[in-house]
């Protein structure tokens, strides 16, 4: 799509979970032209080596509590370049309107008067399920899957009742450093400690961990195998289903 306008666009595009052949064909085509990318922390190298060698790249990385920018000043970073003339590539980790705050950066770019499109990626859940062999829904044991952020403010005052269950599949974004609360937070929900889970590393990556136990253990869990972001928390039947001839490694958990 050629930019005829004097102001630049800025393209939301989603990076997927981290594999470069799970990135749609219109995103590995505004990489393979970028001439200006503000990027997430998250997303793989093997990704950023898309863009040409020409390209500015800017960091915009965020850290449990330290940010390199707070996301005010990314949207005011993306506002600005677009409204100089130039078309940004805002990439993001999965996909960018699942809890990739692409919402909040294409609201304020159209209240600027900036032009957004926005490029779906494999969100972590779909990727990090597929890869793993987990079946986020199965007729047999879910047919209800909800999405939750485990690092937000309020966690303890969130309600989470009914989401994870008999018949229900729970998928937790950035709960390692919160595993505790969670675990603690959905048994006091009535949800039963010998509920099976499982700890997804680096999803699609080489380097990719699944991790599996009980409830009770997820904390256990995260600090034995000193689990690191990015990693998705799988809470349901499901997980005990995963197909054992998946190629990866999987770690098993001690009830």
């Amino acid at each position: 799509m050629e930019n005829t306008s004097s102001l630049g666009i800025v393209y939301l595009v989603g990076a997927g979970p981290g594999d470069p052949d799970l990135l749609t064909m219109r995103a590995a085509r505004l990489l393979g032209n970028a001439q200006l990318v503000v990027h997430d922390g998250l997303v793989d190298r093997s990704i950023l080596a898309l863009i040409p060698a020409t390209a500015r790249l800017i960091s915009v990385a965020k850290q449990r509590s330290k940010h390199t920018l707070p996301q005010d000043e990314i949207n005011a970073l993306l506002i600005r370049e677009a409204l100089a003339g130039r078309d940004v590539v805002r990439l993001k980790g999965g996909d960018p309107f699942i809890f990739g705050r692409g919402g909040e950066e294409m609201e304020d770019c159209h209240a600027a008067g900036v032009r957004v499109e926005v490029v779906p990626g494999i969100t972590a859940a779909s990727g990090a399920a597929a890869a793993s062999g987990i079946a986020l829904t199965h007729r047999d044991s879910a047919s209800i899957v909800s999405f939750v952020a485990g690092q937000c403010k309020g966690l303890s005052d969130q309600d989470w009742a009914g989401l994870a269950g008999k018949g229900r599949t729970l998928v937790i974004y950035m709960g390692v450093k919160t595993a505790p609360q969670i675990a603690e937070k959905l048994m006091g929900d009535g949800l039963a400690p010998d509920m099976p889970v499982a700890i997804i590393e680096n999803a699609a990556r080489p380097q990719m961990r699944v991790l599996r136990g009980p409830l009770a253990a997820l904390p256990d869990l995260v600090v034995q195998h000193s689990v690191v972001s990015p990693a998705l928390i799988v809470i349901g039947e499901v997980t005990a289903r995963a197909n054992a001839s998946v190629a990866q490694i999987a770690l098993e958990a001690a009830a």
